[in-house]
């Protein structure tokens, strides 16, 4: 059982054979697919899974916060497990997400709220740009 399996039965979430499937395609995800593309993935594991049940199950994990949902200025929603905190830059030309993690960002993000009188509980950033020239 991974690790977001794991957090949908802690979370009461009933666990079918096509619920194990689209989890288990978010979790092997190295990008951040659309429904359509969970969709696909998930029919060739698993020719019974319906779209509604991709959308039915990526709305409920939503709503668990099991799983984040983004529109990256796109037409259309893409999806991540939510099991690792970290940002975005996306490029601008081509759609492609990059993922980082920088703890001087952090401790700076943190400095700011407190500041500012918060205690930071929860962000998102996404960073736009496009492959410099060189």
């Amino acid at each position: 059982m991974n690790e977001l399996e794991h957090k949908c039965i802690t979370a009461g979430l009933k666990m079918t054979d096509q619920r194990r499937v689209i989890l288990k395609v978010l979790t092997d995800a190295d990008d951040h697919p659309s429904v359509d593309t969970v969709y696909a993935r998930a029919r060739a594991v698993d020719p019974s899974v319906s779209i509604a049940t991709v959308y039915r199950t990526l709305s409920l994990l939503d709503q668990l916060n099991l799983v984040q949902k983004h529109d990256f200025k796109a037409s259309f929603a893409r999806f991540e497990t939510n099991l690792r905190h970290h940002h975005h830059l996306i490029d601008i030309e081509t759609g492609e997400v990059v993922e980082f993690q920088n703890d001087r960002l952090e401790a700076l993000k943190r400095e700011i709220a407190l500041e500012l009188g918060y205690d930071l509980v929860d962000h998102t950033l996404e960073l736009y740009g496009h492959k410099r020239k060189i």
